[in-house]
């Protein structure tokens, strides 16, 4: 009953609250004019990454509409747009090219599951933790991706053989040298040029539809019977229904429907944040969002849509049109739909070569040159990481281009931070009040040495320092100051220990000093400091180790002077 209760809670947090309907009736005006405007830019594009991802144009409308309206009302920004990506066309090709249309929808399906899965189970946080270097990198090789995967279309090249992007673009261009065709390749690089310059110099015009209802116009004038066109479009929404889905296939599809919804999380929450920091006053909830994401990704393969994520360019133009609430973002994807009821024929007459200059152009724009010059300045590791991040994209797959780059990422960090551990021999002339002459501190100091270690003492560096310890010689005792070490894991207290024993081994008596709170149980749990705790050999600060050490001397003979006593407080009294 508890755990009912709990889930209950949980999905009323998610759902949608009084302060989102506040916020829809603050702006009303300027969040439908912001809608109309993304609308605009959208259609273009969702016709594009429909084509891109196999699916054919009418999937890539579905998808806008319906995953577009049910991300706005349930998802956790007030400004996402969400729809078809190029990031997520990257990844259908090969499901399409392996599973057929059927495969993607439920892909999306059980994609969209594991998306509310997700919410439920408060993981939106840890998508913070993605390196920057990482996002760079994946948003370039992406970039490159999309820009590839529109060559056949701008060849005019109607059919490839070849499942991987690089295959693609290499039998495309074969296929057109044997036989060029020149017109589409014009449509298409006249289409990215008015888009790329018309930014530069009006940057609030929407190049993209204008570019497109150009050079539709000019094909259909001059009668361009070489260039291919979309095709016939239904004219309205396919009825809902589940008869893609074959549960025998389900466990096949399994790996697939993992990749899209964590490129689907990624995604989202990145372009959640991106609009945050484009907004004042505006914060995402990362959990609401990949609920809204997974209910839209429920929702669009019924519907004959493809897997759908928040989009960041198009939620820039939403922020920049002046939305403040839900309801732009929702509008975008009303509009669309009245696009495909009321002008499909009209939709069906654009060429694809106009939409693979639109996506030409959204490419090159997608690529950041002084935010990747920035970042590859900042540090070697993150060079490192962006060039395999971005490579990695290309050459095998957005997911497991994230994981790699999240492993080189984390085994640099781990380098940079072992790097910082070190040990140094200290000087314990200032630990010494007690010594009644220069005589007796040198005679003290022959006998007795101290080391500090500072920074983490794990398994990336403790085998760095803690071999130098057993090569010590003519000693009779050894204090290890503790007071600096920042962590300690299993690897390093069993580093530690051997360096322990191989030194009694050879006769120096081992103290410890100034143990940190915490670093206690690692230590115990692994018998490091155990015996020595109990033969009164760990102390809380280094002159109570010398004090020790030195009446250990002195019983054993070593020290012929009198013992001093350090029991009181001195003016150098420190941790060690």
């Amino acid at each position: 009953m508890r755990g009912i209760r709990a889930a209950a809670w949980r999905l009323r947090s998610l759902l949608p609250g009084r302060a989102d309907l506040a916020a829809v009736r603050r702006h009303p005006r300027r969040d439908l004019l912001a809608g109309l405007t993304v609308a605009i830019v959208a259609l273009p594009l969702a016709l594009g990454f429909g084509v891109s991802s196999g699916l054919g144009a009418e999937a890539g409308l579905a998808t806008a509409v319906v995953a577009g309206a049910l991300a706005a009302v349930f998802g956790g920004s007030n400004v996402q747009v969400s729809g078809p990506t190029g990031a997520m066309t990257v990844v259908l090709v090969p499901i399409a090219a392996a599973h057929g249309a059927a495969g993607v929808l439920a892909v999306g399906l059980i994609a969209g599951i594991l998306l509310v899965g997700l919410a439920f189970a408060r993981a939106g946080r840890y998508m913070r933790y993605i390196p920057a270097s990482v996002v760079e990198g994946f948003s370039l090789g992406i970039a490159c991706v999309i820009g590839l995967q529109q060559v056949p279309n701008a060849l005019g090249v109607d059919e490839v053989d070849g499942e991987h992007v690089l295959t693609l673009t290499w039998h495309a261009l074969q296929e057109f040298v044997r036989s060029p065709e020149w017109t589409s390749l014009a449509v298409a690089l006249g289409v990215a040029a008015v888009m790329l310059i018309g930014a530069r110099w009006r940057p609030g015009v929407p190049f993209s539809i204008l570019a497109v209802i150009a050079a539709t116009l000019v094909v259909e004038v001059a009668r361009l019977d070489s260039v291919t066109p979309i095709g016939e479009l239904p004219a309205g929404l396919p009825a809902p229904s589940l008869d893609f889905l074959d549960l025998s296939a389900l466990p096949a599809l399994l790996p697939s429907a993992l990749a899209v919804a964590a490129l689907a999380a990624l995604e989202s929450l990145l372009s959640a944040s991106v609009a945050d920091g484009m907004t004042v006053g505006q914060k995402h909830d990362p959990d609401r969002e990949l609920f809204g994401q997974g209910l839209a990704n429920i929702a669009a393969p019924l519907f004959g849509g493809v897997p759908a994520t928040g989009a960041i360019a198009r939620t820039a133009v939403n922020v920049r049109s002046g939305a403040s609430s839900r309801l732009a973002s929702f509008t975008h994807a009303a509009i669309l739909a009245v696009i495909i009821y009321a002008a499909a024929p009209l939709v069906s007459a654009i060429p694809l070569a106009a939409l693979a200059g639109v996506l030409l152009a959204t490419a090159v724009r997608m690529v950041e040159v002084g935010s990747i010059k920035a970042m590859v300045r900042a540090t070697r590791s993150d060079a490192v990481v962006l060039i395999v991040t971005a490579v990695a994209t290309v050459v095998f797959d957005l997911v497991y281009a994230v994981l790699l780059g999240m492993l080189i990422a984390g085994a640099l960090a781990l380098r940079s931070i072992a790097r910082q551990a070190q040990l140094d021999q200290v000087d314990i002339a200032g630990d010494l009040p007690g010594a009644t002459s220069d005589e007796e501190y040198a005679l003290l100091a022959e006998h007795i040495v101290a080391y500090r270690i500072d920074g983490p003492l794990f398994f990336a560096a403790a085998h760095r320092f803690l071999l130098e310890l057993p090569d010590v010689t003519n000693m009779s005792a050894l204090i290890l100051r503790m007071s600096r070490v920042t962590t300690i894991d299993a690897s390093g207290a069993l580093m530690l220990k051997d360096t322990i024993d191989k030194l009694e081994h050879r006769g120096i008596t081992v103290y410890v000093s100034g143990i940190r709170h915490g670093h206690h149980r690692p230590l115990e749990a692994l018998g490091v400091i155990t015996r020595l705790r109990a033969e009164g050999r760990v102390f809380a600060t280094t002159p109570e180790a010398i004090a020790a050490a030195r009446n250990q001397l002195r019983s054993d003979g070593t020290l012929a002077t009198p013992p001093q006593d350090l029991s009181t407080d001195s003016p150098r009294r420190e941790p060690a």
